[in-house]
């Protein structure tokens, strides 16, 4: 089989429909848009979502709950990700990033949470870390530094 010998499978593609040639086409006249009414004029027709002004559905549904502008949100990382660096190597949000184990600095900074096992003895350096993370990295004799 050759690049050039490629072609659509039966059925799959159809002829586009020819409207405004003529009586005989069986598309003239007013080429397939029925008489009168908005949809058969020129630019004519409806904004998705309307329906005829009768009250929307996206305005007839109840709106809930609210969007907490103050909320503190944190780059996450869990101790089973810590496992990469060495013994005794001190851990600080640039350093992760740069390492790219998170992505992006959030605005509250860094948390430590407890998921998965750690095996080396590390120095912590974040904003928050959970009570299970803080229980691993002391088992190991490792230290916690609140930024």
């Amino acid at each position: 089989m050759k690049l050039e010998e490629l072609k659509s499978p039966p059925g799959s593609t159809r002829r586009i429909k020819r409207v405004g040639r003529g009586m005989g086409s069986g598309h003239g006249k007013t080429s397939t848009r029925g008489h009168k009414g908005q949809k058969s004029r020129s630019g004519g027709g409806i904004r998705p979502g309307f329906e005829g002004g009768q009250m929307p559905l996206q305005r007839r549904i109840p709106k809930r709950g609210f969007t907490n502008i103050f909320k503190t949100d944190y780059a996450i990382v869990n101790v089973r990700d810590l496992n990469v660096f060495e013994d005794g190597t001190i851990i600080t949000p640039e350093m992760l990033v740069d390492q790219g184990i998170i992505k992006k600095l959030e605005k509250g900074g860094l948390k430590v949470l407890g998921d998965g096992e750690l095996k080396k003895k590390l120095i912590v350096k974040a904003n928050k870390i959970s009570k299970q993370a803080a229980q691993k990295i002391a088992d190991l004799g490792g230290e916690i530094e609140v930024i």
